[in-house]
């Protein structure tokens, strides 16, 4: 089984609650399911609460000992697949990555033909309802990865 890592600007909304939906919807294809920030607080932080809120809506959670964390070159190696919320994240990722793994970093948008080349929109300055649309958009990125697993199409690594 392989393993997913999911990345957004700090940390603390997008990659979390795509961590908790993944962690849902397809523990049966990823052994590892983590996220990270591009620009994360190197000392670590609580999701924001506002994401956290709008996980109970939908009925995820994370782990009550969850805290944000940066991405490091070094561990982007460790996963077979680096979902990037913006093509921002992902030129950045590459940037600090070794040439052999720029393959394996992707805009996981590119998994939903519909929305695909799209940003998962930064919800964080704007209204709370922000948040829920952005789970819509991560839920159907899932299901796209369980669908295309299931159907032998997904390359990893």
């Amino acid at each position: 089984m392989a393993a997913v890592l999911l990345v957004c600007t700090a940390n603390i909304c997008r990659s979390p609650m795509a961590e908790a939906i993944f962690k849902a919807k397809l523990g049966e294809v990823f052994k590892t399911i983590a996220s990270a920030g591009v620009h994360a607080d190197p000392r670590g932080g609580p999701v924001d609460a506002r994401a956290a809120a709008a996980l109970g809506r939908h009925n995820y959670s994370l782990d009550r000992k969850w805290r944000s964390r940066r991405i490091e070159p070094e561990q982007l190696g460790q996963y077979d697949l680096v979902l990037a919320m913006e093509a921002d994240h992902v030129e950045a990722l590459r940037s600090k990555a070794a040439p052999e793994h720029h393959a394996r970093i992707l805009l996981l948008t590119d998994f939903v033909p519909e929305l695909a080349g799209q940003d998962i929109p930064d919800p964080y300055f704007g209204p709370a309802q922000g948040f829920d649309a952005v789970i819509g958009m991560l839920e159907r990125a899932a299901q796209r990865l369980l669908t295309e697993s299931r159907e032998g199409r997904l390359r990893l690594g």
